[in-house]
């Protein structure tokens, strides 16, 4: 059963790290949550070392970035490690051709592509898909793009998605990512890629930053996965065997959580073991 918690700091001295999900943890995609930082900090404050763990799919420089224009304080953190900064290492090491079709926002997702020796092209010349995300996440939903996937899937062309995350919520709007483009490619037959949590190939990529952050290795049972969803965060968690702090007041916080804002233990039980996941703890924001 998961144990439900009042605070991070109850558990803090069980973990050297903690690899901390951003968005719907940290920020909703407007500005940081208040508690999410004090948490993080009162943890580093602890000696304890914190990596910014998000599927983003843009190199951590631009994460960075985003994250200075909403003035998230950068003591609350000690690295990023994203997945579009894993997947962009990928695309550098030529696993993907030197030559790719581009799914995304051409200027959110520029970063990207800073510094990268490939060439994006017309559908017809490329040897490969590169998917950050759709191109007008605001107005744009995954049938947009039926016709283009069709074809992609007709000429044989592989995918490498930047961001596994189906959905995102911004503020109060919920948008399609990267996924879900995905999702669609796969259900019509074609060959994908993820870079992102729920998948190895990021954790491999985070315990490298966390290393080179801490100058060491750390155990596996002394790592805390913190995160809001349960296909992503959880699922990725348990599939490394890392201890896991579900924030059942993000995505899920429909199906989890009580008229408090606390999770609701019975439905939160419902709602994990529906999903096919388990987490050591849960609460309701990161704080």
């Amino acid at each position: 059963m998961t144990e439900i918690i009042a605070s991070l700091d109850s558990i803090a001295a069980r973990y050297d790290a903690v690899l901390c999900d951003v968005w719907g943890c940290y920020h909703n995609g407007l500005a940081p949550l208040p508690g999410a930082v004090a948490a993080l900090r009162a943890f580093r404050a602890r000696g304890g070392a914190v990596v910014l763990l998000t599927n983003a799919p843009r190199p951590e420089e631009a994460v960075k970035r985003q994250l200075a224009a909403m003035s998230a304080p950068e003591d609350s953190w000690d690295a990023i490690a994203s997945s579009g900064g894993a997947a962009r290492d990928a695309l550098w090491r030529g696993e993907w051709g030197a030559k790719v079709h581009h799914i995304g926002s051409g200027e959110r997702d520029e970063a990207f592509f800073e510094g990268d020796p490939v060439a994006r092209v017309r559908l017809e010349d490329a040897e490969s898909l590169v998917v950050t995300g759709l191109r007008d996440d605001r107005t744009e939903t995954p049938a947009d793009y039926d016709d283009l996937l069709t074809e992609a899937k007709l000429r044989g062309l592989p995918m490498l998605c930047a961001n596994p995350d189906l959905v995102v919520d911004v503020g109060g709007e919920r948008r399609h990512c990267a996924g879900a483009l995905a999702a669609l490619y796969r259900e019509k037959g074609g060959v994908v890629t993820e870079y992102g949590k729920p998948h190895p190939q990021i954790y491999d990529y985070a315990r490298n930053i966390l290393t080179s952050t801490i100058g060491r290795a750390a155990p596996d049972e002394r790592i805390l996965c913190i995160g809001d969803g349960v296909a992503t965060d959880v699922a990725g968690a348990m599939g490394e065997g890392l201890d896991c702090l579900f924030v059942a007041g993000g995505l899920a916080a429909a199906e989890a959580l009580g008229p408090d804002g606390a999770p609701d233990a019975e439905k939160l039980d419902a709602f994990l073991a529906k999903s096919g996941v388990s987490a050591r703890y849960a609460m309701g924001l990161l704080k």
